[in-house]
């Protein structure tokens, strides 16, 4: 889990400078059109006019990617890129979850078959043990705890089950504070870039002792492009954290019915010897 967690963070920095890239490419072909626009004006007005033939001229990059990448640039690359960084990073953390409750679910059902049948039908408690021990997942460490204490008796059986369900619960919900913690960072990043940007509104106004809206729109396409990347990017993070929530209760509801299960396995099992 870590390995991947790292990958994806590697992931987040290579993004970030990819951002970084990406306006000063931008920066530098409007300067170098600019300088072509001027050079061209001065070699039109000195030769003379003669009949051009066309040029086929280059593509032109469209799509979502391309408007996408506009929007982000025109909101400030350097501060769009801490929403974004909060993206990858919450995401990332979702991810892990996400794999980590996957790899947690196991068959409930036929593991409990398979621990009765060794208990109670073949009287074999250290095979049940090895059952548990080979299944992976919290119930099946759970069941292990449990038949280790089976011979201190059903009370301590039920305590140890009882307790190290608890730690397994805990383990389940690891690592969720952070998501939620960047579901609150990034709306709060977009709404700063919403002061900034009309801070710098104003001082354009004062600059320019105008207030026309030609002044105005440059602070506030700031202000209103950071607002709306980190909403979208808590409403992201907030369906991630939400389906990690709905698997997290429903491993946790198997968890305590496969705890009766194996309360009830063990009376049988006590009251069989």
């Amino acid at each position: 889990m870590k390995k991947i967690f790292a990958i994806i963070a590697l992931m987040g920095v290579f993004t970030f400078g990819m951002t970084q890239t990406a306006s000063a490419q931008d920066e530098s072909a409007d300067s170098a059109a600019t300088e072509q626009v001027d050079s061209a004006a001065v070699d039109t007005a000195a030769a003379p006019v003669v009949d051009a033939e066309p040029v086929d001229s280059e593509p032109v990059e469209t799509g979502m990617y391309k408007d996408i990448k506009t929007k982000f640039i025109e909101g400030s690359a350097g501060f769009m890129a801490l929403v974004a960084i909060a993206l990858i990073i919450g995401l990332a953390f979702c991810i892990e979850r996400i794999i980590y409750l996957a790899l947690s679910k196991v068959n409930t059902v036929k593991l409990i078959e398979d621990v009765e049948n060794a208990l109670i039908n073949k009287n074999d408690l250290e095979g049940a043990k090895a059952i548990a021990r080979d299944t992976r997942g919290p119930i099946a460490s759970i069941f292990y705890q449990g038949l280790t204490r089976m011979d201190d008796g059903a009370d301590a059986v039920e305590k140890s089950v009882v307790a190290y369900g608890a730690v397994q619960a805990s383990k389940l919900e690891s690592g969720c504070s952070w998501i939620t913690l960047f579901i609150g960072m990034a709306p709060s990043l977009g709404f700063l870039g919403t002061v900034i940007g009309m801070v710098q509104a104003f001082d354009d106004i004062q600059a320019a002792g105008d207030i026309s809206p030609t002044v105005v729109a440059g602070g506030m396409k700031v202000a209103l492009l950071t607002t709306i990347f980190g909403i979208v990017v808590a409403l992201i993070l907030q369906i991630f954290y939400n389906y990690i929530l709905a698997e997290i209760e429903g491993l946790t509801a198997k968890m305590e019915d496969s705890t009766i299960s194996l309360l009830d396995i063990v009376a049988k099992y006590n009251n069989k010897k």
